[in-house]
């Protein structure tokens, strides 16, 4: 179980753009879609991962409970939002996020990578 005073709750959405403009999407999809999480939740995490042809882009964000991730994602915090210009860059549109119980969780993580 995690801890009473850590986050209980990790929602987490993937979407994957062309390889040729993963860097303008890492950078649209800080500024309009990490910046907020940074404001709301306990903790984001933004991964990607480089392939041929495409890049994968991962965010795992944490909350206290349900509660709290729904007054960020609205009452199904299952739905997706899609930022603005997702249709202009995504392959697809992913068409949900998936939402875990954090039952233990260990080390540290988080920070700053350069």
């Amino acid at each position: 179980m995690s801890d009473a005073s850590g986050p209980a709750i990790a929602r987490i959405w993937r979407g994957r753009v062309p390889a040729a403009r993963a860097d303008e999407y890492e950078a649209y999809l800080f500024e309009h879609g990490i910046r907020p999480l940074i404001e709301k939740a306990m903790g984001v995490q933004s991964l990607r991962e480089d392939r041929a042809g495409e890049t994968e882009f991962v965010t795992i964000s944490y909350w206290e409970n349900v509660e709290a991730m729904a007054r960020f994602a609205g009452s199904d915090p299952r739905r997706i939002h899609h930022l603005e210009r997702d249709p202009e860059f995504l392959i697809e549109l992913p068409k949900d996020v998936q939402i875990l119980q954090i039952r233990s969780a260990h080390g540290r993580t988080g920070g700053s990578v350069a």
